[in-house]
């Protein structure tokens, strides 16, 4: 894998675009939306916030598809701690990966 060079405002760039997906607390798929948003934006000015915007588009479609399937999964029972389980993940994921570009 080759290293990205990284400038501080790819890098503050890079943080909003992982920070971002904490907007699904407040709106449906705002988790996707946020980083998509940043990726579209800065994704050919900016090679790193490129690569971290991908990261963080990825993470957030995957998480929601597992909460999907976990709404789902509540019919048999072990749906309601696997939510439980993908939310604190999220939550710890998302802001771990944020904290890690800064």
């Amino acid at each position: 894998m080759t290293q990205l060079s990284s400038t501080p405002e790819s890098r503050m760039w890079a943080t909003l675009a992982h920070l971002s997906a904490l907007s699904g607390l407040i709106m449906p798929f705002g988790s996707i939306l946020g980083p998509l948003l940043v990726w579209l934006l800065k994704r050919e000015e900016m090679p790193f916030v490129d690569d971290q915007g991908k990261e963080a588009l990825n993470f957030n479609i995957s998480m929601t598809i597992y909460m999907l399937v976990s709404l789902v999964l509540i019919l048999v029972i072990i749906g309601i701690p696997l939510l439980i389980f993908l939310a604190i993940a999220w939550l710890v994921l998302a802001g771990y990966s944020s904290l890690c570009q800064s």
